[in-house]
Order: structure tokens, then C-alpha cells, then sequence
């Protein structure tokens, strides 16, 4: 049965059609015969005892340079809708947690995607912290001396902003590194966050695997490798794609934390594992679903419409 769908995300017209994952959830679901309304985190409101959006019907197409159109700019009441999607890119600021408080009230009515409470106690690197068994050796801390003694215990280790995102601000501080304290001087003037620190583990130079999952199972896999030169392996920065298969680590790592993310509603997932290492837990806006498919010839984005809609379905 064809659904009432909103997007919450970012410009539209900026988008790159080839890689964007919202674009082809969005293309996925109005070739699945779903209506689509799309507007900006910016247009989202509370009005009144009810959550509206100010945004517009959408449609998509792939064709670079023409790859949407909008209908009549108008604000409609989130509330009545099947489900909406919650995709805007971090940074996970208080104008991204207000958003999941403001999403929040219509969990009853309409199915959030993914489920913003969770998303909100969930972000990226904190999540991981509930499987020690599974991460390198972690820190998360402020005090210069607390995370320096970190440092001494490991030697070789990653520090980066806690609610970073994208690569950016990911240092590698070996143990000839003498930045220590300017970065973090650095750090703590620009923002009241703490860091995070994690044990530098080698096996990213053969790169860093997207594992994604559709409500707690693994679909696939790809390996991002980061350009020469460089510790980050992120696609923002330089990191190039390629084909990966899912290992007997991957499939326990993902059979140990897919539980949890199913109960919580967190139905589009992407982990970061790099060797046998879990590193990060993605919810906000997981990415890597059109590199997948061409990988591996698979529809995933069909795989993540039909949880959608079964859970819908389920609702009655």
C-alpha cells in the first residue's frame, strides 16, 4: 500500500546522485509507488500541540543536473504522515537533538526513521561503549593529563572530536608526536566537548569496512581505503571505494549488536570496523548504500523499503 513519506534532509539541490544514500532511498520509495514530501531541518516547528514541516511534494529522477522537482511550497502536519525520515547530516549539535525531541512526539502516529529518541542516546561513537569486546582500547575525557595518560599507556593512538563527523578533525599521535597538547589546547578552545581517543590499529591501512544493516542485519559490505599518505579513510576526505565481502568477525560483530539496534528502531545502520574491531556505530545518517549496490549487484535500498513497510504494516 503506497505511503505518505517525508524526508528530513539536507539541501536537495546539493546532493551528488551517485552517492548520496538519501537520494536513493528517496528514488527507491517513489519507485515502490510512495508520495514524497521533502523539507530542511530548519523548516521543522511546533505549533501548537502539533509537529509541521514546511517543505514540498517531491519527485525524483536520475539525471545529474535535473534530478528533482518540487511542487507548491506548502506546511503540513507531520502527524498525519506514514513515516518519516530523519537524515540530515551531523554535526550532532543541539539543533540536531532538537529536532529528535520535536520528532519524538509523533512516534505514536508515524514511523520515525530512524526511531530519534535512540538516535539521540545513540550517537555515533558513544554507542560502541556498550561493547568493550568489541572496540579497540577507548577513552573519552577532557583533562589534558587524563587523556595523555592514555597516550602513555598505548603509544600510538587516534584523537578526534567526540561529535565529529566526515574525517574531519581526526588526528593520529604516535609516539614520536609532540602536538599532544597544542591539539588539545586547540579542541577544548573551540568547543566545551571531551574527546575521544582510540589505540591506532594498523589494519586501517588495508581500510576501514562499512558494514551496513537493515533492522539489525548485515545486507553487505564495502572497504573504504585511505588515499597514500593518509590515516583517514573516509570518502569526504580522499578514501576510495571498493568491493568487500562479510567475514566470520563481521557477522559476530553485527549478531552482537543487531538485537539492540532492531529493539530500538534504528533500521538503517552503518558500523565502521576496521581489522576485527568495531569503531563506530552510525544512526544519524548512514552512508554507503549506492556503493553497495554497484558493488554487489544487490538492491539493498529495496531490503530497507520492505522493513519499513513491515513494521508499518504492523501497526495496522
Amino acid at each position: 500500500m503506497p505511503l505518505k513519506v517525508a524526508m528530513q534532509m539536507d539541501p536537495i539541490q546539493s546532493v551528488n546522485i551517485n552517492a548520496d544514500s538519501s537520494f536513493r532511498i528517496l528514488e527507491e520509495a517513489q519507485a515502490r509507488g510512495h508520495e514524497l514530501f521533502y523539507y530542511t531541518p530548519d523548516q521543522l516547528s511546533f505549533d501548537e500541540g502539533r509537529v509541521r514541516a514546511t517543505g514540498w511534494p517531491l519527485t525524483v529522477r536520475r539525471e545529474t543536473g535535473n534530478h528533482f522537482t518540487l511542487g507548491g511550497q506548502r506546511t503540513v502536519d507531520l502527524g498525519t504522515f506514514d513515516v518519516v525520515w530523519l537524515r540530515q547530516d551531523p554535526p550532532f549539535d543541539m539543533h540536531y537533538i532538537t529536532t529528535t525531541h520535536l520528532l519524538d512526539l509523533i512516534r505514536d502516529t508515524t514511523l520515525v526513521v530512524n526511531d530519534p529518541f535512540w538516535v539521540r542516546n545513540y550517537p555515533e561513537k558513544l554507542l560502541v561503549l556498550q561493547f568493550p569486546e568489541l572496540t579497540p582500547p577507548t577513552m573519552i575525557a577532557r583533562d589534558l593529563f587524563t587523556l595523555r595518560s592514555f597516550k602513555e599507556r598505548h603509544g600510538d593512538i587516534i584523537l578526534k572530536p567526540l561529535y565529529g563527523n566526515g574525517g574531519a578533525g581526526v588526528f593520529r599521535l604516535d609516539p614520536n608526536d609532540r602536538n599532544f597538547s597544542a591539539l588539545h589546547e586547540l579542541f577544548t578552545g573551540t568547543s566545551r566537548e571531551p574527546l575521544i581517543a582510540q589505540k591506532f590499529l594498523p589494519d586501517v591501512s588495508g581500510g576501514d569496512k562499512r558494514v551496513i544493516l537493515v533492522d539489525g542485519e548485515p545486507v553487505g559490505a564495502i572497504n573504504r581505503v585511505p588515499a597514500a599518505g593518509e590515516t583517514r579513510s573516509n570518502m569526504h576526505v580522499g578514501g576510495r571505494a571498493e568491493k568487500a565481502e562479510l567475514t566470520d568477525r563481521d557477522r559476530e560483530i553485527c549478531a552482537a549488536i543487531g538485537p539492540l539496534l532492531r529493539e530500538k528502531g534504528q533500521i538503517f545502520v552503518g558500523i565502521d570496523v576496521i581489522g576485527r574491531h568495531l569503531t563506530e556505530i552510525n544512526v544519524t545518517s548512514p552512508t554507503g548504500l549506492q556503493e553497495l549496490e554497484r558493488f554487489d549487484k544487490v538492491n539493498v535500498t529495496a531490503k530497507l523499503w520492505e522493513a519499513i513497510e513491515r513494521r508499518r504494516a504492523a501497526w495496522g
